[in-house]
């Protein structure tokens, strides 16, 4: 459950921050870049709470994680990049803490 609240306390903060100006905005695109997650209906079973995110899922891998770096350097795409950037670096971040590796 603290996982999914970072989801979204996370890429608040982040808006606060860094985009000012338009925090709203990056604010629900961050939220939208969620929708990422849609790649976890391709297993099976859809949840299991001892499978890595990471290096599982298709859109979870490092030719994707690569993608978001450059949609992150790109302006116009930078907001999206940063939220599918975040949604790696926590979902990461749990296989860490829950399993004891960084990526499948």
């Amino acid at each position: 459950m603290f996982h999914l609240f970072l989801h979204v306390l996370v890429p608040a903060v982040i808006a606060l921050s860094f985009f000012k100006s338009k925090w709203r905005l990056a604010f629900i695109v961050m939220m939208l870049t969620m929708v990422i997650d849609i790649d976890h209906l391709l297993a099976t079973p859809i949840y299991d709470p001892l499978r890595c995110s990471m290096g599982f899922h298709p859109l979870h891998t490092w030719p994707f994680v690569i993608l978001y770096f450059v949609l992150a350097a790109i302006p116009k795409t930078r907001i999206v990049g940063v939220g599918l950037l975040i949604h790696m670096a926590l979902d990461s971040i749990d296989c860490k803490v829950n399993l004891g590796i960084w990526m499948m």
